[in-house]
């Protein structure tokens, strides 16, 4: 008997037990959604998280710190050793040597001072970070530019570049008082509360405005920078909310006017480095994958060096972990669901003891009617692989609009179906059906023909 014959009959008996065929399939559809769903859902917040991993910790840049000596944590700047110190340092050369490194993509020395209290020139006051480096290498670093631009410009002294954030949360201290103390006098209205957010996430136009830094002396006497002209503004940052973009706010300056700005609000300080030595460098690798080579490469500059990579390591094994429990959850779904077929293709062997027995006094071998049993199981669990593909695309169609729901379509999360998952379902549900078919066709290949048909 051809593979054809064996399918045609199969599946004419899956036709006419119609009430058998969809308890069966539901239980194998039910099974293949979970493992589909499990293997989505882990799939998606994997990728999810390492993409907001990736877009704080930069997976794909590492930190270089100066190497003072064995005494010396990273970062550090006192040093017993001064010759290892020396050796130790960042300077321009180490930077030259580090942009010349396979799959570096770029290098830019990093300084950042302490959060400082900005104005405007309407008195508006906000907090931001400063922070010292290239401006020209900002794109380079993932940066993109909503207003303004770096590229071609060489005149950097006094100039900064905004990120979006500190254009967020400037008022002028009247209005930020008024409404401190009507949040004091009524802490639970739902009203003020959103009047206080409203401002605080509403953008100051200081593109081509000037802005100025201020610095409190322990004496109380307040200094003020030059002014600083605003000759960019970075993007908004995605899939993030206003109130958390409110809180990262930077200010990049060129190390040129770092250094001013340190000789001018805080001058009895003692320069920290040495000129042209830095604090750290940031390095930019052109693939995730070559920063574990980069930085072995970066070590032999006798510095220290700092990546995020352990942090994927350890959320890359948790998830694993997640997977697997969910993924045993759909496999437990799916032996409970091969019972029903057990018990399902039995009382089927049992209905057609007739058709059997005809079937070997015809002279099928016992070969040919196991086989016919098995392969109606197949069927069925493709039957039941295919219902569990299409139920997890509507489940994963609803979770996706219950996220943008409840986010009102700003929450850049959201579910899909990865490719491996698709014949991974299909196949558990395949296979479930042939094994909980093996015992069935055993039976019906071992019916006695006379018997069946003298009792029937």
């Amino acid at each position: 008997m051809r593979i054809a014959d064996l399918t045609r009959l199969s599946w004419d008996q899956v036709r006419r037990r119609k009430v058998v065929t969809m308890l069966c399939a539901a239980g194998l559809s039910i099974g293949c959604a979970a493992i589909i769903l499990a293997m989505s859902i882990g799939e998606s917040t994997q990728e999810i998280v390492s993409s907001q991993l990736n877009s704080f910790l930069k997976m794909d840049e590492i930190t270089v710190y100066p190497n003072n000596g064995p005494s010396s944590p990273p970062g550090s700047t006192e040093s017993k050793d001064d010759e290892a110190a020396k050796r130790g340092a960042l300077n321009d050369q180490k930077l030259e040597i580090m942009r010349n490194i396979k799959h570096v993509k770029a290098v830019a020395p990093f300084q950042e001072f302490n959060y400082m209290e900005m104005t405007t020139m309407d008195s508006k006051k906000g907090y931001a970070l400063i922070v010292g480096t290239d401006l020209s290498t900002l794109k380079d670093f993932g940066e993109s530019f909503m207003q303004g631009d770096v590229t071609g410009t060489t005149d950097t002294m006094n100039a900064v570049v905004l990120s979006y954030g500190a254009t967020l949360d400037l008022l002028d201290p009247e209005t930020r008082s008024k409404l401190y103390q009507s949040m004091d006098r009524n802490p639970y209205d739902e009203n003020i509360r959103k009047q206080y957010e409203s401002l605080r996430t509403t953008p100051t136009a200081l593109f081509k405005q000037q802005i100025q830094i201020l610095s409190m002396q322990d004496s109380g006497k307040q200094l003020t920078s030059p002014g600083l002209r605003v000759i960019g503004v970075l993007k908004k940052p995605k899939g993030q909310s206003d109130i958390n973009i409110a809180q990262d706010r930077k200010i990049y300056v060129s190390i040129e006017t770092a250094e001013m700005l340190r000789k001018e609000l805080f001058p009895k300080n003692e320069s920290e480095n040495k000129a042209g030595t830095y604090n750290s460098v940031k390095v930019k690798v052109d693939a995730e994958e070559h920063v574990k080579q980069v930085e072995d490469q970066l070590k032999k500059l006798s510095v220290n060096t700092q990546s995020n990579l352990l942090q994927k390591e350890r959320l890359e094994e948790q998830f694993s972990i997640f997977k697997a429990v969910a993924v045993g959850a759909g496999v437990f779904i799916l032996i409970i669901a091969s019972i029903s077929i057990i018990v399902a293709m039995t009382m089927s062997t049992y209905q057609r003891r007739r058709q059997i027995g005809i079937m070997k006094v015809l002279g099928a071998n016992l070969a040919q009617i196991r086989n016919m049993f098995i392969v109606e199981a197949a069927l069925l669990g493709l039957l039941g692989g295919l219902l569990g593909i299409l139920f997890s695309y509507w489940i994963v169609w609803g979770i996706n609009a219950l996220i943008l729901n409840m986010t009102q379509g700003e929450s850049a999360m959201s579910i899909f179906i990865p490719a491996k998952a698709i014949p991974t379902g299909l196949a558990f549900a395949i296979m479930t059906g042939i094994l909980s078919g093996i015992y069935p066709a055993v039976s019906a290949s071992r019916t006695d023909a006379l018997t069946a048909i003298k009792r029937d």
